[in-house]
């Protein structure tokens, strides 16, 4: 049987095909007979993740990532192609975290199986996304308290400086040095005056003797206090209170026209009485003092006696 040479061509060009397709599987350490199967992640950002990314459970690369594409429904959602290279059987609950091992290599892939009571994951199932912050994540999440504190503290310290400046005004700064003058010129007194005493307490202890009289003059008036005391001076304001009432009893008495002081005080017939009573003494004592012969008369020859003449005047 003659096989034309069209045949021989086309089975070469397919037997070439067939080693270059496992040539290139081979190079990427992938088994040409293990069965492979596809999961998907979805994402919002998947943080430099790209496609060959390794694909690790337990830390063991069970697979990689085939592709990275947009979600066909889900505006903004990305969606990542696994593809794993092993049977291992995991839940459908487990999740698919993309982390960085390190601060060089780029961003690989994890599976956190779940062991639970849930349906296998299989072929084609969609299984949750999440990123691992890792460690810069890490220092972010307890740097960010401090900054929020930071920019608060320098917030509120700007504050208290504006406040600052608005009170160190020049009128205030001028209050504040005429502030400090007057506080320095009293601290120069008190400093007189300390001397001043010191000074006392080193001149023949005059500071002794002036305290001694303090002493003295207390002791005087804690004496005094007790003679007040031992005087019992309630008595005495009591008698002097029933004076009192007394008094007003009598000045009541010569208000009123009772007694003869009260009489002589109210009655103005008694006082004209008096009056003329003692005008008419007066007027006597001056006639016996003008003319005593009138009311002294000695006569020894028996001469009549003159008849008394009321004077002139």
């Amino acid at each position: 049987m003659n096989v034309s040479r069209e045949i021989k061509t086309g089975v070469i060009v397919l037997v070439i095909i067939a080693l270059s397709y496992w040539g290139y599987n081979f190079l990427k350490n992938q088994n040409l007979y293990e069965n492979k199967r596809t999961f998907y992640a979805e994402y919002e950002n998947v943080q430099g993740l790209a496609a060959k990314s390794p694909i690790t459970i337990n830390g063991l690369k069970v697979g990689s990532v085939s592709q990275i594409t947009f979600h066909p429904s889900k505006r903004g959602i990305l969606v990542a192609h696994l593809i794993l290279n092993n049977d291992i059987q995991f839940s459908i609950n487990s999740v698919a975290q993309i982390y960085a091992p390190d601060f060089i290599s780029g961003k690989s892939l994890k599976i956190n199986i779940a062991m639970d009571d849930d349906a296998i994951a299989v072929s084609g199932d969609t299984l949750k996304g999440e990123i691992d912050s890792g460690i810069f994540g890490m220092i972010n999440e307890q740097i960010a308290p401090l900054q929020t504190k930071v920019e608060s503290f320098v917030v509120n310290t700007d504050s208290v400086m504006q406040n600052i400046n608005e009170v160190m005004n020049d009128e205030n700064q001028k209050n504040i040095s005429e502030s400090l003058k007057s506080f320095n010129s009293i601290l120069k007194r008190l400093n007189t005056t300390a001397a001043y005493i010191e000074s006392l307490s080193k001149e023949n202890g005059k500071l002794d003797s002036i305290m001694s009289s303090a002493n003295r003059a207390m002791l005087n008036f804690a004496e005094v206090s007790d003679s007040i005391k031992a005087a019992n001076i309630g008595v005495s304001i009591a008698e002097f209170q029933h004076t009192l009432e007394s008094f007003n009893v009598i000045l009541d008495s010569v208000k009123t026209g009772n007694g003869t002081l009260g009489k002589l005080m109210q009655d103005e017939e008694l006082y004209d009485n008096l009056a003329n009573a003692s005008k008419e003494l007066e007027e006597l004592l001056l006639e016996v003092k003008l003319h005593p012969k009138r009311f002294v008369h000695v006569s020894v020859f028996g001469k009549k006696e003159k008849p008394y003449e009321e004077p002139k005047e």
